[in-house]
């Protein structure tokens, strides 16, 4: 369990440290920018790894909560949203991803299609699928190994913010203004349309998303040891 502890701090810490912090400038300026996403990539997947590796090898620990079968209802729930916010997020251009400032500064209208409903899909995706998974598992290595994403992930969409307003003010700024961070939230204040949004993604990133769920669905006994449906 002091292994887990210790790889879920790793796994935030190095994160917001190489990203979000006077460090990635240093490292920048040191490595050169590729070199830089170069090392971030591999710490990346070095923390990730050592987590996984982390959790599978704790014990369980005590039961923080139980909820019956809500939890495995509401990740069935949850994670379909997920994997669309997901797949939209990576099928088209990001202006608010790593080396992507360029994105902004073409003409055109950069909140297009998922970014009209939030301007940070990949990251709430990785949130939505990480807190369902945390009411649906309450021992206690589950909620150590879930939560960590799920700070990450949520606490992530802030700091890309204020990182992306330090690096390009004026062109994020109007990025920002007519999106929202919060999935939905520019909808519901008039400044995005929903309609246009969904006309913009189209079918094939739809439905690619509902068949990466039903396989995972599907196998989700045989990958990860646990039935995702209710018992």
């Amino acid at each position: 369990m002091t292994e887990l502890w210790l790889a879920a701090i790793f796994f935030v810490g190095s994160h917001v440290g190489l990203s979000s912090t006077p460090l990635r400038g240093v490292l920048v300026r040191v490595l050169g920018e590729r070199a830089y996403q170069g090392l971030y990539s591999l710490i990346a997947l070095v923390a990730i790894g050592w987590l996984s590796i982390a959790f599978n090898k704790a014990p369980p620990g005590p039961v923080l909560w139980w909820f019956g079968d809500l939890g495995p209802l509401l990740s069935i729930v949850l994670v379909p949203i997920a994997l669309l916010l997901l797949v939209m997020g990576v099928g088209q251009p990001n202006p608010s991803s790593v080396g992507a400032e360029h994105l902004l500064e073409e003409e055109g209208d950069h909140a297009r299609g998922v970014f009209r409903i939030t301007r940070h899909p990949v990251m709430w995706a990785i949130g939505l699928w990480a807190l369902s998974h945390l009411v649906a598992n309450g021992e206690l290595r589950a909620v150590i190994f879930f939560a960590s994403f799920a700070v990450l992930a949520l606490c992530g969409t802030v700091l890309i913010d204020a990182k992306k307003r330090r690096s390009a003010p004026l062109a994020y700024e109007h990025f920002a203004g007519t999106t929202s961070n919060v999935p939905l939230a520019a909808v519901f204040a008039g400044r995005q349309s929903l309609g246009r949004a969904i006309a913009e993604i189209g079918w094939k990133l739809p439905l690619a998303a509902v068949v990466l769920y039903g396989v995972l669905l599907h196998l989700h006994l045989w990958l990860f040891g646990v039935s995702p449906y209710p018992l």
